[in-house]
């Protein structure tokens, strides 16, 4: 399955929101879809299956992506789920934009794909890359490349930076200090569920 590219605020309407995706708010109440909100209770399944989506759809992963990580996740001592979050908070694509240099986790895709951005000096094309502690992001030194960071940089997509990143607006680099806490994750989320779902499978 390919990375999905359609409509964005029809999947916020019916996942609820998703920071990651796309800072637009749709002005409709109902869940996308022709019959609406359903009047009748969600099976357990349903309840699994939505927040897996919004995993998905959130960090932009396809399904072997995510099942992989899951793979990983498991293989690691502690709370899977806490682990997999951690997983997917240190890819480079999701660091890019809890950073504030781009507003959305496509956009810090497209950043990272057209080679503005340099990890320890090194460029790095590579979105899933994962970020380690001590890690230092940097934007390459072209003027077209510092323009369109600082045009995102004026309208960030989430208000505070966590705990674990450190951002200097005037140099343009960022800082990886840490492992993300659970309570520092934008995306409202159960994240056992979404272990349950492929447990089940």
């Amino acid at each position: 399955m390919s990375r999905y590219r359609g409509p964005r605020v029809r999947i916020c309407r019916r996942l609820g929101n998703l920071p990651g995706l796309t800072r637009k708010n749709s002005k409709k109440q109902a869940p996308a879809g022709e019959h609406g909100q359903q009047s009748r209770k969600p099976s357990e399944y349903a309840l699994r299956l939505e927040e897996k989506q919004k995993l998905r759809f959130n960090y932009g992963l396809n399904e072997k992506q995510l099942r992989k990580y899951i793979k990983t996740a498991k293989k690691v001592p502690g709370s899977t789920g806490l682990i997999l979050l951690q997983i997917l908070e240190m890819r480079l694509d999701n660091i890019i934009f809890r950073l504030g240099i781009s507003p959305t986790i496509p956009a810090a895709r497209q950043l990272v794909n057209h080679g503005h951005i340099l990890i320890n000096n090194k460029s790095l094309s590579i979105c899933s890359y994962q970020c380690k502690p001590g890690d230092t992001i940097t934007i390459k030194n072209k003027p077209s490349s510092r323009a369109l960071v600082e045009t995102y940089l004026n309208f960030p997509g989430l208000a505070n930076i966590p705990s674990h990143l450190e951002l200097d607006k005037e140099k343009l680099t960022g800082k990886v200090n840490g492992i993300i806490e659970r309570e520092w994750v934008a995306l409202e989320l159960n994240e056992l569920l979404v272990i349950e779902y492929y447990s089940r499978q």
